[in-house]
């Protein structure tokens, strides 16, 4: 179990409910999650046997995408909303090994992901990370702090992996992401993740009616056809918005099968 020093940070940490970001934290064998997280963890694991690999999968997917964007686009500023508890292979490690001048700044309202955020901040001389406790849904206090260390007049990766599924369709999701991508300037880009409902997954819906029942915060499941909104008026990238796993897999071997398909689906798209 975590054992934390009291902060201002981690005094809003509550450990009688479990916390979507500890439990991914569990499902990717950290150790910075509760008995309470691993109790509802194992209890989703239950419900559907392959939850854990979309974790696995989604953390692959940000690693690829990231190595596309600094050495196929150019990259080297990325804004990453929802950042989660910090494990192997984080936005600015991946980017800063292929560009050790590449900027990261890192947003997240998680109290715990706050009391962990020295561990966000370390960077090559060459390039800077910042870190900003703040909701999604406050783009303009996102935006005014990440100027301070990215140049917003030139492209920007706007990374959004496993957040929108917490926002309610009622708080207008497509639109939150409209206004963040509006203040970017052309040649930015967007990499987003979100679990999937699907007749083929059935068993997913039901872990995630039992997360809305016992967890916070609460998720919004979305089609793959609801996800691919997200990038409507951009140029997405192929293969489209298919399964994490699938996304520009790792080159496979003469009869190797296509890697498995999971309910967490992404894309890559570059703003024109």
């Amino acid at each position: 179990m975590t054992s934390l020093t009291p902060t201002p940070e981690n005094s809003r940490i509550d450990i009688t409910q479990p916390h979507t970001a500890r439990i991914w934290n569990y499902w990717l064998g950290g150790k910075d999650n509760y008995e309470v997280d691993r109790a509802a963890g194992d209890r989703i694991r239950e419900l559907h046997p392959d939850i854990g690999e979309y974790a696995r999968a989604d953390r692959l997917f940000l690693g690829r995408a990231v190595t596309h964007l600094v050495t196929g686009a150019g990259i080297r500023q990325f804004l990453d909303i929802g950042t989660g508890l910090p494990t192997a292979d984080n936005t600015h490690e991946v980017a800063q090994r292929l560009a050790p001048d590449a900027r990261i700044v890192y947003v997240d309202n998680d109290p715990l992901v706050l009391a962990h955020a020295r561990a966000l901040l370390t960077s090559t001389p060459e390039g800077r990370t910042d870190y900003l406790d703040e909701d999604l849904r406050h783009t303009d206090a996102i935006l005014e702090h990440a100027g301070k260390t990215l140049d917003l007049t030139e492209p920007v990766a706007l990374m959004l992996l496993g957040v929108v599924i917490f926002v309610g369709d009622d708080e207008d999701p497509y639109g939150l992401v409209r206004r963040l991508l509006d203040r970017l300037p052309p040649g930015s880009h967007l990499v987003l993740s979100h679990t999937v409902t699907t007749p083929a997954m059935p068993d997913v819906d039901e872990a995630v009616r039992f997360w809305n029942e016992h967890g916070t915060p609460k998720l919004t499941q979305r089609t793959p056809e609801r996800v691919a909104r997200f990038f409507d008026g951009l140029e997405l990238l192929e293969p489209g918005v298919v399964s994490c796993s699938r996304w520009r897999p790792e080159p496979r071997g003469s009869g190797r099968p296509e890697p498995a398909e999971v309910a967490m689906f992404g894309g890559v798209a570059r703003k024109p």
